[in-house]
């Protein structure tokens, strides 16, 4: 089973447009069995080719929301526009490649589950896996890999359908800081040169701030907005950033939201 793309047909009925980068979210709400309200009432517009990272306190309703907008998940109330089936793309913290699988096929599933003709299907994947950084790794199985580099293919597996939602749930949070750095700066620049829209969960201020470029900080559960921030940092985004005065700025403006939204009840 791949991670990466929801089926053909949505696990509820979202309205489709041609224009699937955007989208819009209207009073949102999700209550699990039991009562445990995760989301509530979200309204929220994310725009064609916007890298928007979302952040809140550890288990606030993030996840939930971000399987909403995939289709993964059903609201309670409310409804969720311009999302596409087949211009999606998900990235879960966990890698979930096929062992028996080497690289290139990994990579080249998603394509090959929606009938690409083999010889298609391999060149797309090999693009994927070169932009990604992994050519020399092509043939390995993951087994054979770091963390880091499994992230890397699994990367690689979302951007081989070319889409125009990539949406990513904590995928870096459990390598190490050196590589989950690097990470960010191969995102930032893969987004940067693709323009596809991207919303990004994350418990990391630091993260947020390098990759997106909007922010959205959540309340502790039930998860409503506190703040929708529009970072002020320079387009091109480099390490050495992070050590900038504007950054540790938007970084402060992202923690006083964290503390507001820990404390709403």
């Amino acid at each position: 089973m791949h991670d990466i793309h929801r089926p053909a047909a949505a696990a509820f009925p979202i309205a489709a447009e041609p224009d699937s980068g955007r989208i819009t979210l209207r009073g949102v709400s999700r209550t699990f069995d039991g009562g445990v309200e995760a989301v509530r009432a979200i309204d929220l517009d994310i725009g064609r080719g916007e890298f928007v990272a979302m952040i809140g306190p550890s288990g606030c309703g993030k996840s939930t929301l971000l399987r909403m907008i995939a289709g993964l998940d059903r609201p309670s109330a409310g409804t969720i526009a311009g999302v596409h089936a087949r211009g999606l793309a998900f990235v879960f913290q966990d890698a979930h490649l096929l062992p028996w699988r080497r690289v290139l096929a990994n990579v080249a599933l998603p394509l090959e589950l929606r009938g690409v003709p083999k010889k298609h299907r391999i060149e797309s994947a090999m693009g994927a896996i070169e932009q990604v950084g992994l050519s020399d790794a092509i043939g390995r199985y993951p087994a054979q890999l770091s963390g880091g580099m499994r992230m890397r293919v699994s990367l690689a597996r979302a951007l081989v359908t070319d889409p125009q939602l990539l949406l990513l749930d904590e995928p870096f949070a459990a390598l190490d800081e050196i590589t989950r750095q690097q990470l960010d700066e191969q995102l930032r620049e893969l987004w940067s040169r693709r323009k596809m829209s991207v919303v990004f969960v994350t418990h990391s201020i630091n993260e947020a701030a390098f990759l997106a470029d909007r922010a959205i900080v959540f309340t502790k559960r039930p998860a409503r907005i506190v703040i929708d921030h529009r970072l002020e940092l320079p387009a091109q985004r480099h390490a050495e950033l992070r050590g900038d005065a504007a950054f540790a700025r938007q970084c402060g403006v992202l923690l006083e939201g964290l503390k507001r939204g820990g404390t709403q009840v």
